[in-house]
Formats: C-alpha cells, structure tokens, sequence
C-alpha cells in the first residue's frame, strides 16, 4: 500500500531523475576520470531513458509491494511528456523507476535506495 503523503508520481520521477544522476556521477567520480568531457559522456551510458528501463529489468524481481505500487501508478500516468528518442514503453518504464528512486529518497530509505542501485547496476562496469 503507497503512503498518502507521497508527492504526485510525477513528482517522485523528477526526484528519483535527480538521485540516479547523482548516484552515477559518484560512481563515474570514483573512477578518477579527470575530463568533464569524458565523465558526461560515460554518464550518459547510465541516465537514459533505454538504460534506466534496462536498470529497473534487472531490479524489478526484487521490488516491494509498495515499490512495485509506485512503478506501476507512474507507468501508467496520463501526464508523462512525449518521449522523443525512444519508444513511449520505455520511457514509462523509466519514468516508473525514477518514481521507485524517488520515494525511497523522499522516505528517507537510503539503505533500501542504495539496495536498488546496487542491485540495478549489478555487474555492471559503473560499479567496478
């Protein structure tokens, strides 16, 4: 069952956009890569919309009841923008994980929110 003092899912996507973002950049920042050039382009690999749908397949079967709650009211909301460089599915998936990282930061879950991360990105080059 979702909170009800959650803000709209819309809201938590934008949150959750900015937390993944972070959680990428200080993960590209460890690797001591010393170019801004070089680091936007890697971060790039990570934020967008096809690769944050693939990061939330990889978590999905691990999601909460409450999480997979979240993921679904914002993949089906009406008032996502058009995607422009992908298919609309995987941009409402993208959207939905956002959401999850979104409410877990709102929450203050951050043991649970580094879980999905780690989880998301497990075996992946961002995290060696």
């Amino acid at each position: 069952m979702i909170q009800k003092d959650l803000p709209s899912v819309a809201a938590l996507a934008f949150l959750g956009d900015a937390v993944h973002s972070l959680f990428v950049r200080e993960h590209l920042a460890a690797k001591h890569i010393s170019h801004a050039k070089d680091l936007n382009a890697l971060a790039q690999d990570y934020v967008t919309a096809t690769a944050q749908a693939l990061a939330y397949e990889r978590v999905a079967p691990h999601l909460s009841e409450e999480e997979q709650d979240v993921f679904r009211r914002a993949f089906n909301s009406s008032h996502l923008n058009r995607p422009k460089h992908t298919s609309g599915e995987t941009y409402r998936t993208a959207t939905g994980f956002e959401a999850v990282l979104g409410m877990l930061h709102h929450t203050g879950n951050q043991e649970r929110l580094n879980e999905v991360l780690r989880l998301a990105y497990e075996g992946e080059d961002l995290l060696k």
